[in-house]
């Protein structure tokens, strides 16, 4: 979020110095003020000010002059505290290893960061060699099959609150059928976000949040092909949610959608 918001009850110097914070992605070392900057889309007096701010509450650690931000102990905290309240995750965890090993794919978990999908937590495949997609990763909303299962399961009055155009209807519409056709959506060629990446997804309705959460399972379109998507990853992955479902006693996300 880099816009100014009019809301007179929304707090635009709290929401920028969340903007910071989210900046910062598992695999970093750091950060400067240049990169903060760039990823934010915050002018640099800006950032540091707030940078300089959340150092002084414990949010951002700073070294020295010359030293990187990273994130401090009070944010470390904050997410220690987030990743307990969240159990399905851990619940799940070894099910979406084993589903990962088993299908070649990253297996990974998502949410809803503004027009954006959040990558929270991803199993790479044991065999895998090379850097895959790692939480903190934002995809788009529009174009991904974690972006179409959540909006699948977004309720009306929700969904309208994001002033969705015709394409995005379209979009959250085509999911929602292939959701009761099979319990899995595919995004079509035609809206995929990015042509080298193949993806099924699946919606899972998480009460720790309010609404709903994405499964998905990736790859290259050489390794995941549709067939192999719609024959086996997709069902595969949609009997994984659904077991969780039983065991935590959570309606289908389909069921909450008004």
């Amino acid at each position: 979020m880099t816009g100014q918001v009019t809301d007179r009850k929304f707090a635009n110097t709290l929401a920028r110095g969340l903007d910071v914070l989210r900046a910062f992605r598992a695999s970093d070392n750091g950060l400067t003020h240049a990169q903060i900057a760039d990823r934010t889309g915050l002018p640099k007096p800006t950032i540091s000010r707030l940078t300089y701010t959340l150092c002084e509450l414990g949010y951002l650690s700073h070294g020295g002059r010359n030293d990187r931000f990273r994130l401090g102990p009070a944010a470390i905290v904050l997410g220690s505290v987030a990743s307990v309240s969240v159990g399905f995750v851990d619940m799940v965890s070894d099910d979406m290893q084993r589903l990962a090993d088993a299908t070649g794919t990253l297996a990974l978990i998502s949410v809803r960061d503004s027009d954006r999908m959040m990558l929270v937590r991803t199993w790479r495949p044991a065999t895998a060699s090379a850097i895959w997609l790692e939480p903190g990763h934002r995809i788009p909303v529009h174009g991904s099959s974690s972006g179409m299962a959540y909006l699948a399961a977004l309720d009306d009055e929700r969904f309208a609150s994001m002033s969705p155009d015709e394409d995005m209807q379209i979009f959250r519409q085509k999911g929602y059928d292939q959701l009761l056709a099979r319990g899995f959506v595919i995004t079509p060629d035609v809206t995929r976000y990015a042509s080298t990446v193949n993806a099924v997804s699946v919606p899972y309705y998480a009460n720790e949040f309010g609404e709903a959460v994405a499964f998905t399972c990736g790859g290259t379109p050489d390794a995941l092909p549709r067939k192999r998507m719609q024959n086996d990853v997709g069902p595969a992955l949609h009997a994984l949610v659904k077991e969780l479902e039983n065991r935590t006693g959570c309606a289908p996300a389909l069921c909450r959608r008004g």
